[in-house]
């Protein structure tokens, strides 16, 4: 509310109208004192000009003027009870008293009687039209009570009559605004400034409708204004703080939040926003204590307990999470961001049941909501729950197709077999959560080394999956033409594995506690020739780091299998079998084409040579034994209806299953039990070691591969150990993995097109020992030579691709697809269009 009067809103001192002859020395006794009140409120002396109205008011209670211009005085030294009474006195004996009317109602409005405010306001203008600040205040009561139309009326007859008025183009902005109409009050306010309205509350309305009309620099323009004009206007500093972060100027936000916190220790959005920065900059200890102090403030703020939780599962607090999205949910049980989270958190923890319970309430609550199908499909492809998957697949199908961040990225490559559909899956999430840093690190500069430098980040530098394929690589990297580089930004385990990997790097640097700018900073400043990324969007993945082109060669490995859809990443690392030409169109990278198998394998994986027994492992002796190793969630009914059928067909054989968690180990036995299969026919293997894991492959017979997303790893690993493996070669590639590794290993017979042949292929070598006897030799002949395993082999035809990369990027040239070693059949020419 405006608090600013029309100059005739001073003490009254007009001449008295004219007044019976018996009043005569009553009004003229009256008119003295109030002359002489008017000298000393000049004077600033409210005590005595207070006293002499009094005095004239006693000598001719019907001095309006009188009345009015006490309850000037009596606001001035905040007794504002009595101020009212004395502006309603001055009504009384002059209704016609615009002034008076429209003081009374900004106290109305202070006591928070917006409605008697409105009438007065109102009243005001019927007596005198002319009472400029009137319209303003009255347009303002309107908005504030969420009277648009009535509000946008009064705003358009005020302007009609001060089409100069300056504060009322304001109001109408704010008007405009909270309409929903952001672009229409951004003129409104310019037009306000430019007829001199120009104070810092104006900058700020201005700042924060320019924000909502994504011109991200101009509101930083005049939430900077704002406090030049105002360096104590609290909420323009919290907003040019937001500002900056929106901006990605994270350290420049936290000092505009540290100056608003100078202004008030106490505000709980300046610790809040403070919480955000500093978790985008990973300084999550402090992003939490900025979090929890802001709770202290108010602990009844749902969005924060969220926020905190968030911090919580960054740090792999995850039952400090759950407590926290808990805590928000009870708050506030309509907040969707919350229920997501704490659905996630929930499969992390392992309860399966919660999480899928999470996750419908919120499809049921907010079926557009970010990953809402996503969250639900999810859950229950961990726990084997095919409940309505049809129509849940169908539905992100759909929201996917209309650009909806519907299900992430590598969880949709698990649902379904479409390069198309995955690319668009990956450009929107790409596009929502990574999009291009406003200015590239990198400007294009030569460096001249003397060997080419080679970065890998990844948070997953420890006994992870990608570390035993990847380890022999980078210990043969070539040190005298290559310099190699791990920056890692997992978590930081100790062990063998971590230690090979440290020793096999020409530098090894932790980063998992910098922000993706300062991790993308060290890459230009270590003058990073290519630099790899090895998560994509898998877990615990930071695209962000990419985004900000700290080198200039970016690619996608290993880690990822599909297009990351970015434009920042440059090349993708892979072969004929999981890429076609004819599907280069869904990728964003360019393709580079390795001979054999785009995956590496380290030739020194070790395994136990001691084989356990079949009974401590839970199998029975004397049947045939199918295994498949893969995680639970590659999981699915049309390829589970083979197995059973195939358990069905070879009499007392049994499945046996990697146990991922025990609600998914019940509802496959469940599901065996619908098909008519005895559910004791299903075995599950708990986790083991790596080298006891790959030798107990020896206890199987046939390793049944799974249908969208392949074993991948898992294949190479049953290869390893000498154990055949019968895939299905589907359209994109997390489909067709199996297939390039078995190519690779010799090994295509393998290899089917159809679910059909699949099964068929799997009868044939399940029910004739002598086929799979001469298929079990072949492989075990096959792999000491096979390129499969061949790491220095790989190692030299990866470093021959970096070397094309390289020298492209050294002579200015835009990335190509590449084809290293590659027959003549295949054309590695320009990309097709």
């Amino acid at each position: 509310m405006l608090k600013w009067f029309r100059k005739s809103a001073a003490p009254d001192s007009a001449p008295a109208a004219a007044v019976p002859a018996s009043d005569a020395s009553c009004e003229a006794a009256s008119q003295a004192h109030k002359v002489r009140g008017n000298a000393f409120f000049a004077e600033g002396k409210l005590a005595e000009a207070a006293e002499a109205f009094r005095q004239a008011i006693a000598a001719w209670p019907a001095n309006a003027a009188a009345h009015f211009n006490l309850g000037l005085v009596l606001r001035d030294q905040g007794a504002l009870a009595h101020a009212a009474e004395s502006f309603a006195l001055a009504l009384q004996a002059d209704p016609a008293m615009g002034d008076a009317a429209h003081l009374l109602g900004n106290l109305r409005e202070q006591q928070g009687d917006l409605p008697g405010a409105t009438a007065l306001y109102r009243s005001a203008l019927a007596a005198d039209p002319n009472l400029e600040p009137a319209w303003s205040d009255l347009c303002m009561a309107l908005l504030r009570q969420g009277q648009l139309s009535d509000a946008a009326a009064v705003a358009d007859d005020a302007l009609a009559r001060f089409p100069q008025a300056g504060e009322l183009h304001g109001q109408r902005g704010k008007l405009l605004f909270s309409q929903g109409r952001a672009a229409d009050a951004v003129v409104s306010f310019n037009r306000a400034i430019a007829l001199g309205a120009g104070g810092a509350e104006l900058h700020n309305d201005l700042g924060v409708a320019l924000q909502a009309s994504g011109n991200a620099e101009g509101a930083l323009r005049s939430f900077g204004q704002a406090v030049a004009l105002d360096p104590r206007h609290i909420n323009a500093q919290i907003n040019r703080g937001a500002a900056l972060a929106g901006l990605r100027q994270l350290p420049q936000a936290l000092a505009a939040y540290d100056a608003a916190l100078a202004l008030n220790p106490r505000n709980a959005v300046a610790h809040t926003n403070r919480g955000y920065a500093l978790t985008e900059l990973r300084r999550l200890d402090e992003a939490a204590a900025a979090y929890a102090q802001a709770l202290r403030l108010d602990d009844a703020d749902a969005e924060v307990h969220n926020s905190l939780g968030m911090v919580y599962v960054l740090q792999a607090k995850n039952e400090l999470a759950l407590a926290s999205f808990r805590r928000a949910l009870a708050l506030n049980p309509l907040l969707v961001s919350a229920l997501g989270n704490l659905a996630t958190v929930l499969n992390l923890l392992g309860q399966r049941e919660e999480s899928m319970a999470a996750s419908e309430q919120l499809l049921a609550l907010a079926p557009e909501h970010d990953f809402a199908v996503g969250y639900l499909l999810g859950a229950r492809m961990h726990a084997c729950d095919w409940t309505d998957r049809d129509a849940l697949l169908a539905k992100a199908e759909t929201d996917i197709r209309a650009g909806r961040l519907a299900v992430a990225p590598f969880s949709w490559l698990a649902m379904c077999d479409s390069p198309e559909l995955h690319w668009l899956c990956a450009r929107t999430y790409q596009q929502r959560k990574y999009p291009a840093a406003p200015q590239a690190l990198w400007q294009g500069e030569r460096y001249a080394h003397d060997r080419i430098r080679v970065a890998y980040l990844s948070a997953d530098f420890h006994s992870h999956a990608t570390a035993f394929l990847m380890a022999g690589l980078f210990e043969l990297h070539d040190k005298a033409r290559f310099e190699t580089v791990a920056l890692s930004f997992g978590p930081h385990k100790t062990g063998e594995m971590r230690e090979r990997l440290e020793r096999a790097f020409s530098r090894f640097t932790e980063v998992g506690h910098l922000s993706d700018e300062a991790i993308a900073r060290r890459v230009r400043e270590l003058e990073i020739d290519i630099v790899v990324d090895l998560k994509g969007y898998t877990g615990d993945a930071r695209a962000g780091i990419f985004a900000w082109r700290a080198a200039p060669v970016q690619v996608n490995y290993i880690g990822y299998p599909g297009s990351m859809a970015a434009d920042y990443i440059d090349y993708v690392v892979a072969d004929a079998h999981v890429i076609s030409p004819e599907d280069e169109r869904w990728y964003s990278e360019k393709v580079v084409y390795l001979p054999g198998s785009y995956q590496v394998n380290d030739s020194q994986r070790r395994i136990a040579p001691e084989t356990p027994t079949r009974a401590d492992q839970g199998l029975p002796e004397g049947v045939f034994v199918f295994c498949c190793f893969n995680n639970n969630y590659k999981i699915n009914p049309p390829v589970f209806d083979v197995w059973m059928r195939l358990l069905t067909q070879v009499p007392g054989s049994v499945l046996w299953l990697l146990q991922d968690n025990a609600l998914a180990a019940t509802n496959l036995r469940a599901e065996a039990q619908r098909r008519g299969v005895d559910p004791q026919r299903l075995v599950f293997a708990p986790r083991a070691k790596m080298e006891d894991h790959l030798a107990r492959h020896r206890l199987a017979d046939l390793f049944l591969d799974t249908q969208p997303y392949n074993a991948h790893t898992t294949t190479s690993d049953a290869l390893w150990a000498g154990l055949p493996v019968v895939t299905c070669k589907g359209k994109a590639f997390p489909a067709r993995v199996a297939a390039s590794l078995l190519h690779a290993v010799g090994m295509p017979e393998l290899v089917t097109h159809k679910l059909q042949d699949y099964e068929a292929l799997a009868l044939s070598l399940a029910t004739s020992p002598e086929r799979l006897a001469q298929v079990r030799e072949r492989l075990a002949a096959n792999i000491p030579g096979a390129a499969l395993f061949d790491t220095d082999l790989f190692r030299r035809r990866l470093e021959s691709a970096y070397t094309t990369m390289w020298e492209r990027a050294q002579r200015g040239e835009a990335p190509a697809r590449i084809g290293v070693g590659l027959d003549a059949n295949m054309d590695c020419g320009s990309s097709p269009q």
